[in-house]
């Protein structure tokens, strides 16, 4: 291996913006369900103290404020095709605010009844609401696999393979340093995205990514670590520094196959996301009709 390649100040890669501002979004999504999840767990286990009733008080206003706020959902998709509604701001806003009444709606109305069941009307409404929420859970899933990041535009699979592919030259060097990682890297996304993943739906390729991408990581992390090994005898400036290689190598490894998960995946969660929208919405309707009854019949008798 040529020394002055290793003497080059790019070879350790420096760290890059856009997968810390993953990393936090990620990072803040995690706690926010943990707290909604210690939310419903709290509720459910203080229900029998009888600090709630759906009839009257503050059990009584929260089943107002979560029903209005499972009712506002309706003004994302409404805002995004129909042209005059540009005047109430931004898609990006609507969809956020989207998300968030999705999960707080549901979590109020849980509290409005106590976590408990009560007429056969409002058993109905309860359990379209659970189903509207736990689809929104799903197809949020499904939305962040074929977009660039949870607010961000739609991707295409072109633009996906355009990112493996420039992923190498945005080594800062590091490829240069372990050509036969980069060979492995190489073969495996060829091996991935093949023209059968534009033409199909991509099950038996996602299947395999899902159950084989953990051994294949550690396989070329040996492989990273072996390749290191073998620079290091013959350059002080590696054997210098060789944890930290170690730690680029692997975030390097790491980033590369997420983008070859998102290649070998993006045929089959894009239909998935399809076919969620068309169930999505009547589940919804039949979760609107279901409470507007529930209202009706709880303040007509």
């Amino acid at each position: 291996m040529n020394e002055t390649v290793l003497e080059r100040p790019a070879a350790i890669p420096q760290r890059q913006t856009a997968p810390v501002a993953a990393t936090r979004r990620k990072d803040t999504q995690t706690r926010g369900y943990l707290l909604l999840a210690l939310a419903i767990t709290s509720g459910y286990l203080l229900r029998d103290l009888g600090y709630m009733t759906p009839e009257s008080g503050m059990g009584y206003w929260l089943g107002i404020i979560g029903g209005s706020m499972m009712l506002t959902l309706l003004l994302y998709p409404l805002r995004k095709r129909i042209r005059i509604l540009q005047i109430l701001g931004p898609t990006r806003f609507w969809f956020r605010l989207h998300m968030a009444f999705g999960l707080v709606g549901p979590l109020l109305i849980l509290y409005h009844c106590n976590f408990q069941l009560g007429s056969i009307n409002s058993q109905v409404a309860l359990y379209c609401m659970l189903l509207v929420a736990g689809s929104g859970i799903v197809g949020r899933h499904f939305y962040a696999r074929i977009h660039r990041g949870l607010y961000g535009r739609k991707t295409s699979l072109r633009e996906l393979q355009q990112d493996l592919a420039a992923s190498v030259d945005k080594s800062h060097g590091l490829a240069t340093l372990m050509p036969m990682l980069v060979a492995r890297l190489n073969k495996m996304a060829v091996e991935m995205q093949g023209c059968s993943v534009t033409q199909t739906l991509g099950i038996r390729r996602s299947i395999r990514w899902t159950f084989t991408h953990h051994f294949t990581h550690f396989s070329l992390w040996l492989t990273a670590r072996r390749e290191l090994r073998a620079i290091a005898e013959n350059s002080s400036i590696v054997l210098r520094d060789p944890e930290r290689l170690s730690r680029a190598s692997s975030k390097f490894i790491r980033d590369y196959m997420s983008l070859v998960g998102r290649v070998a995946q993006f045929s089959f969660y894009e239909r998935l996301f399809a076919l969620w929208h068309i169930l999505h919405l009547p589940i919804f309707l039949l979760m609107v009709l279901s409470a507007l009854f529930h209202v009706l019949a709880v303040h007509m008798y």
